[in-house]
């Protein structure tokens, strides 16, 4: 440290990384037993990477995460299963499950995730943690992620302070990303200073199932109630409204799908045989759609963006349950004897804000009666991230997420 003046923010911190994001002197193999270590840029850092060893963090390890970070749940052909710090034999979600259960055990307060559809905000939930979303650009990424503007890189921590500890860190422009948003005005930390106002006077739209889109778990309804009257007694002005968007989950597949199929194209036929079964199938119905399916699904993507726009011009926060669920059996990619099919049925109020690029937050926000962690999920207009960390602080800092701890941890 006496090499460094002043100090780095978080020096001598324990940081993980999820194994999507480059760590220089590490093998990113992404999940997949088709990507060998030799050829890889190992000599490189991604940018929140480099920004964080910069600042003095020490790397504790690479998280697991499942095949290129292609589902809710986090297990691999490299990995095995990842397993909840609460219950080993459920599900940590993903797809930075990893990074999800090594904060709730506490190897590291600190975490790196990505997020295409829920990713961080999924296991966070079902893991007892914070993590945000930031809008896209916010924090750079590269190399590019084939899921294209859908994936975004954010912190996993304990609580909204430690999050913009390091969003303070790694947030801001990089060359090597061409979408990088510029610096933003005032730091993350100091949206949080005691005078910054919390919540009071925020307009917040409560939105229990967005309009029935999903069949909400009682004891999660309940818990969120919980959180959205501590919001009103903290002194917002809460509002039960739905933002009045249809579910987008066919344009959310066709450019996730098309995606995946993207990360697999180089591959030959033996490597296609080493692919999780799963991502096979999202792969050939990726490669199935045309050019006009996919401009289709961008022009839905638009319209949202457009709506939630309009929709946060009258409202400062939305506020959903994180999942309507908590944690289900380990090993599976949906609760068996459910009617859903892929990731994407038990996840509906996460992927819609990837598609609008919107900043997304998790707070943990109680328990269930079988001990599992419920999250509260806290939604910011474009380019609002401090508020969404000013809001999720005020949570943590009214004692919303003191029972959630793993008694592991």
């Amino acid at each position: 440290m006496a090499a460094r003046d002043p100090a780095g923010l978080v020096d001598g911190v324990p940081v993980s990384v999820k194994d999507i994001l480059l760590l220089r002197g590490a093998p990113t193999l992404r999940g997949s037993r088709t990507v060998r270590p030799e050829g890889q840029a190992w000599d490189e850092d991604a940018p929140s990477v480099a920004r964080l060893r910069e600042h003095g963090a020490v790397f504790v390890g690479k998280t697991t995460t499942p095949e290129f970070g292609w589902k809710g749940v986090t297990d691999s052909p490299v990995y095995g299963v990842t397993g909840n710090p609460y219950d080993p034999q459920r599900t940590a979600g993903g797809s930075s499950g990893g990074s999800a259960a090594a904060v709730a055990l506490g190897a590291g307060p600190l975490s790196l995730g990505t997020d295409g559809g829920g990713s961080v905000r999924i296991p966070a939930s079902f893991c007892g943690i914070f993590a945000l979303k930031p809008t896209y650009g916010r924090v750079p990424l590269y190399p590019a992620s084939a899921f294209g503007t859908l994936a975004h890189v954010g912190p996993m921590t304990r609580d909204a302070a430690d999050a913009a500890l390091l969003m303070d860190v790694i947030s801001g422009p990089d060359w090597r990303d061409w979408s990088q948003l510029a610096p933003s005005g005032g730091g993350f930390q100091e949206a949080l200073a005691p005078g910054g106002g919390g919540v009071d006077g925020l307009r917040v739209a409560y939105s229990p199932s967005l309009g029935g889109a999903a069949v909400v778990d009682p004891e999660v309804a309940a818990a969120v109630r919980r959180a959205v009257d501590l919001l009103a007694e903290l002194g917002a002005v809460v509002e039960e409204i739905d933002p009045g968007f249809e579910d987008p989950v066919e344009a959310f597949h066709t450019l996730w799908f098309s995606g995946a199929a993207r990360v697999v194209q180089p591959l030959g036929a033996e490597d296609w045989e080493l692919l999780d079964p799963g991502l096979r199938e999202i792969c050939a119905q990726g490669a199935a759609y045309s050019a006009l399916d996919y401009l289709a699904a961008v022009d839905v993507r638009m319209a949202l963006g457009h709506a939630m726009g309009r929709f946060h011009s009258a409202y400062d926060l939305l506020v959903t349950p994180t999942l309507p669920i908590t944690a289900f059996e380990a090993g599976v990619e949906v609760p068996k004897g459910s009617e859903h099919t892929r990731w994407t049925g038990w996840t509906p109020f996460t992927y819609p804000f990837n598609l609008t690029q919107q900043p997304a937050a998790s707070v943990p926000c109680g328990l269930s009666g079988a001990g599992l962690p419920i999250g509260v999920q806290l939604v910011g207009a474009r380019h609002a991230d401090a508020l969404v960390l000013r809001a999720a602080h005020a949570l943590f800092e009214a004692g919303l997420a003191d029972a959630v701890r793993p008694a592991a941890a």
